[in-house]
């Protein structure tokens, strides 16, 4: 009489289309009366043998971990989707062209569960060769943020983006801005002119230059101050 196989036995074929082994163990049935079939895969017996190993292992721990080809690209565009509720439309917009710019496009085909904190950490180090240290910051807050929103709903055991720092990147673009002597030397050199006006509000609003060259008179508000009524 053959022997019946014992609950997680399963077995191991040679899949022709994928061109690798598969593994599989049966673990009984789901609430609705669904069977529960765990897989491995891999080039040899033994890869595949290893994989459905490390799958059954997962499942003991109580883990729902996501299929083995759930990427990294799932995971951000699922962040992007669904993680960005009621952020300022400015953020919403900074993140998806960092993300879509610069984590999809080099680690997007990596595999959520094989990614390692070395791939971050040569991920990050490329890229602090052309972008400025601020980026690299911004780059890398998205992927922690996708990671950690994908290790909540188990689709894997843990975040390696936060063992990751993030390395020195390119001097950024030189500030424009005026320093305070500056201000009061262009202050100075306005007095007594038509411009004068122009100058302190720019510089006490921050302005765009092309706004303010819109103003008029009706859109100042001198109400108490007969001696700044405009002629």
């Amino acid at each position: 009489m053959t022997k019946r196989r014992s609950r997680g036995d399963g077995g191991l074929h040679w899949d022709e289309k994928r061109q690798r082994w598969i593994a599989t163990a049966n673990l009984g049935f789901d609430p609705s009366g669904k069977r529960i079939v765990k897989r491995g895969s891999g080039k040899t017996k033994t890869e595949a043998k290893t994989k459905l190993k490390e799958v059954l292992r997962d499942h003991e721990d109580g883990l729902a971990i996501a299929p083995t080809n759930y990427t990294v690209k799932d995971a951000v565009a699922d962040w992007l989707e669904f993680g960005l509720a009621g952020l300022d439309p400015s953020t919403v917009e900074t993140v998806t062209l960092l993300s879509r710019n610069h984590v999809i496009p080099s680690l997007g085909a990596r595999k959520l569960r094989d990614l390692s904190a070395e791939d971050v950490d040569r991920w990050l180090a490329t890229k602090a060769k052309t972008l400025s240290t601020r980026t690299l910051q911004g780059i890398h807050s998205c992927l922690n943020r996708a990671v950690k929103r994908a290790m909540a709903r188990d689709k894997v055991k843990r975040n390696v983006v936060e063992l990751c720092s993030v390395p020195q990147g390119q001097a950024g673009r030189p500030s424009k801005a005026l320093t305070f002597a500056q201000a009061e030397a262009v202050l100075k050199g306005a007095e007594g002119t038509s411009m004068y006006a122009y100058i302190v509000v720019a510089l006490l609003t921050g302005a765009r230059t092309e706004e303010l060259r819109a103003l008029t008179w009706d859109h100042v508000f001198l109400k108490g101050r007969p001696d700044l009524d405009p002629p």
